[in-house]
C-alpha cells in the first residue's frame, strides 16, 4: 500500500479548502443506542421505512485494509442498520479528509496525524471512532547486519519513506540519542522493497500487512522464499514511539445535527460487526475484497487481512474506542516534527458515538482469545 503522505495531504487541503478557521461546537451526545434485542440478519433491514444513504471515503484503494467494511455491507450490517452505503475507494490524488470536509463523503478514513494537520488548518474534523489500536509501522533489516536494537541503527543506511511517514523512526532514533541528521544515513525509500532486497541499505520500512509480505513474498537467488526468520524486525508499538493509524472521522458540523449523530452511531455499529466478522472469517472477507476488483492477489490480500486482524484484536476496551494515551503520544510526536505545531485543539477526538455504538452489540466486541490464523505465502503472493 501506498502510505499516507501528511504533510502533502495537509497542503492539499489547505490548497482545495476555503474553510473557516473557527471550529463549530462540540456535537452534543449522540441518541442512546438500540437495544441489542433488534432484529438482524436483514430482518431490522426490511423493517426499516426508509435508509439514510451514508457515503465512506477510504484512504487508499481497495485491499483488506478496509476489508471490515466490505464485509459490513455484504452481510447487511448497514441494511440492519437502516443506512444505504456507498464506499468510495481512495487513490494518490484523493486526501479523506478534503473530501469530507468539501461535504462529498459523510465519513472517511485516515491516519490520526493527517487529521491533526487538517484540523490545525481550520477544518472541522473530529475523529468518532479509532479502529487499528496498534501501528503496522516496522523499520526491518537482515539478521546478518546485526541490527538488533534501534541503537544499532546508528552509523546505517537506513530507508524511509518521507513526505509524513518517517516520524515513528525519527522519534525512535530520538529516543536512543541517535541524531537524524549525522548519526545515520537516511535513505529516501520508494514504495517497494528493492532497497533492502538487493542490499543497499541496512535498513528500511515496512508496513506489516503490506511491504513485510512483499520481501516475504520475493524468492531468494536459490528460488526459496524468504522467511521471518531471516529478518530482525523493529517494533515502534514496543518503543512506545508509534503513531495512531485508520481511525474513522467526521466533521463537527455535520454531527451537530441530532439525526447525523444517530447515522454516526448506527454506521460505527455495523462497521465495528463487519470487523468482528473480519476477524472470525479471515478466508471469507478476503473474498468481499477480491470482488472489489483490487490489483494485489490473493495470497498477498490474505496475509493483509491477518495482519490488520492483529492491529485490531485483542481490542482493551472494545473497538473502535479510543486510547487517550496513545493519542498524546501521536500527537506528541507530530508536533515535535513539524506535523501541527500546537497541541490539538479541544474536540479532536470523541468517544461518545463509538461507545453507544457498543451498546448496540450483543457479541464479543474485545476479541480478548483472539488469535492469528497462519498465512502461507506464495511467490509474488499469489
Amino acid at each position: 500500500m501506498r502510505k499516507s503522505l501528511w504533510i502533502l495531504s495537509a497542503l492539499l487541503i489547505g490548497i482545495a479548502l476555503l474553510v473557516g478557521a473557527c471550529a463549530a461546537p462540540a456535537s452534543p451526545a449522540p441518541q442512546p443506542a438500540a437495544e441489542a434485542t433488534e432484529p438482524t440478519g436483514g430482518e431490522a433491514a426490511a423493517a426499516c421505512e426508509s435508509k439514510d444513504p451514508v457515503t465512506l471515503q477510504l484512504k487508499w484503494v481497495a485491499q483488506a485494509q478496509f476489508a471490515g467494511y466490505y464485509a459490513a455491507q455484504a452481510q447487511g450490517f448497514y441494511d440492519d442498520e437502516c443506512l444505504d452505503i456507498t464506499i468510495n475507494p481512495g487513490g494518490p490524488d484523493i486526501v479523506p479528509e478534503q473530501v469530507v470536509a468539501g461535504g462529498q463523503a459523510d465519513f472517511g478514513i485516515n491516519f490520526v496525524p493527517s487529521l491533526l494537520s487538517a484540523r490545525e488548518q481550520g477544518t472541522n474534523l473530529v475523529n468518532i471512532a479509532q479502529i487499528y489500536e496498534r501501528s503496522a509501522m516496522r523499520e526491518i533489516s537482515w539478521k546478518d547486519t546485526g541490527i538488533e536494537s534501534p541503537a544499532d541503527l546508528a552509523g546505517k543506511k537506513v530507508a524511509v519513506w518521507f513526505g509524513g511517514n518517517e516520524f515513528e523512526l525519527l522519534a525512535t532514533l530520538a529516543k536512543y540519542g541517535i541524531d537524524k541528521d549525522t548519526g545515520v544515513e537516511l535513505i529516501q525509500q520508494p514504495f517497494d522493497m528493492n532497497l533492502l532486497i538487493e542490499r543497499q541499505v541496512d535498513a528500511a520500512a515496512a508496513m506489516t500487512y503490506n511491504e513485510l509480505a512483499q520481501v516475504l513474498e520475493t524468492p531468494d537467488k536459490d528460488g526459496n522464499l524468504y522467511t521471518l526468520d531471516q529478518l530482525n524486525v523493529i517494533d515502534f508499538n514496543a518503543e512506545g514511539t508509534a503513531m495512531l493509524q485508520d481511525g474513522i472521522f467526521a466533521t463537527e458540523e455535520w454531527l451537530a445535527d441530532a439525526a447525523n449523530q444517530d447515522i454516526a452511531t448506527r454506521f460505527l455499529r455495523a462497521s465495528f460487526k463487519g470487523w468482528m466478522f473480519c476477524r472470525d472469517n479471515v478466508d471469507q472477507c478476503v473474498d468481499y475484497v477480491l470482488e472489489q476488483g483490487p490489483a494485489l492477489p490473493r495470497g498477498h490480500q490474505t496475509w493483509m487481512m491477518n495482519e490488520v486482524n492483529q492491529l485490531i484484536w485483542p481490542s482493551t476496551t472494545g473497538i473502535g474506542q479510543m486510547d487517550a494515551a496513545i493519542f498524546d503520544q501521536t500527537a506528541g510526536i507530530a508536533q515535535q516534527y513539524g506535523i501541527i505545531t500546537n497541541p490539538p485543539s479541544e474536540g479532536a477526538y470523541v468517544t461518545d458515538y463509538a461507545k453507544a455504538a457498543l451498546e448496540g452489540i450483543d457479541a464479543d466486541t474485545m476479541g480478548a482469545d483472539y488469535q492469528p490464523v497462519e498465512v502461507t505465502l506464495t511467490a509474488g503472493g499469489q
